[in-house]
């Protein structure tokens, strides 16, 4: 073989040993881009995406991906900003409500205790009714905004999940009772235990019950299973499959619940989410069933 034909072929050899080491680099510095990018998503940082890669068009794109970085930064912070300052103003704003709501209720005491005609009393009941619910519904609010303002981490302890289960349903049997419905309740023998906020966990089952107090038409069962599995299903034809969809949604009411701001569900969601949890609910057959899992 001649010499030129030996020549062309070490050229091309180092030619292509040339280019595998930039095609390798290129994927490093593409690497770099993706694992950098991924990691500003997730933490807030305000350091950029740098890459050891000195190709001028790598160095383009990752300039070009920091520039929108800049931006989503400034549009989370806006948002940061604009959700703390709402938060903060319907805390504000509850709370506000509470002393003259307290102070409307504290003559109405006074005034039911004169001398007055039977028009007036069927108005000053009038008024003490709304005031109540309008009191409870401010009440409600407040709770919500405290909970969302508070610090996401919560105290937790082990807590026996049938033991929570049973107080909560106990501290509403009156309410229960008033209904008509007699709860038909499983808890299983083993002792089923979860690392758990316990007032965070009774503050959801309450939420819960006094649901089933509005939507039930009459009965009510509850179930806890060994895998920590927690079911209330009750019979609700006033419901449909899309309105249980958005049982969740903050401030979301249906006609059948007037006096409700739609709260509870929403106050149940964020606290079993903040546990480690998750709770939904399903339609089938007129029953409305609501399911936590503590895994």
């Amino acid at each position: 073989m001649s010499d030129w034909l030996w020549a062309a072929i070490g050229v091309m050899a180092v030619v292509i040993a040339a280019l595998l080491v930039k095609i390798s680099l290129l994927h490093k510095a593409v690497r770099e881009i993706e694992e950098a990018f991924a990691d500003r998503l997730m933490t807030d940082t305000n350091t950029l995406i740098d890459i050891s890669s000195r190709d001028r068009y790598l160095r383009s794109l990752a300039a070009g991906i920091n520039v929108q970085l800049r931006k989503l930064r400034a549009q989370r912070l806006r948002y940061v900003q604009g959700d703390t300052e709402l938060k903060n103003a319907v805390t504000n704003i509850s709370h506000d409500l509470r002393t003259p709501l307290t102070a409307i209720l504290g003559y109405l005491d006074l005034l039911e205790k004169e001398e007055k005609s039977e028009m007036m009393e069927r108005y000053l009941g009038i008024i003490r009714n709304r005031a109540e619910i309008l009191a409870q519904l401010t009440e409600e609010l407040f709770r919500y905004s405290v909970i969302l303002s508070a610090e996401s981490d919560m105290t937790v302890e082990t807590v026996l999940l049938g033991s929570v289960l049973e107080e909560s349903v106990a501290a509403f049997y009156t309410a229960l009772k008033e209904r008509g419905i007699v709860p038909k309740i499983q808890i299983p023998e083993q002792k089923v235990a979860r690392n758990l906020n316990r007032s965070s966990l009774a503050r959801v089952l309450s939420n819960l019950l006094n649901n089933a107090v509005k939507y039930s038409d009459g009965d009510l069962e509850i179930r806890l299973t060994e895998t920590g599995e927690i079911f209330f299903s009750n019979r609700a034809p006033g419901l449909n499959e899309v309105q249980v969809g958005k049982l969740f949604d903050r401030f979301y009411t249906v006609e059948a619940a007037r006096n409700s701001t739609g709260l509870g569900l929403a106050i149940a969601r964020t606290l079993v989410e903040r546990m480690n949890g998750t709770i939904d609910a399903g339609y089938e057959n007129e029953r409305l069933t609501i399911r936590i899992v503590f895994p």
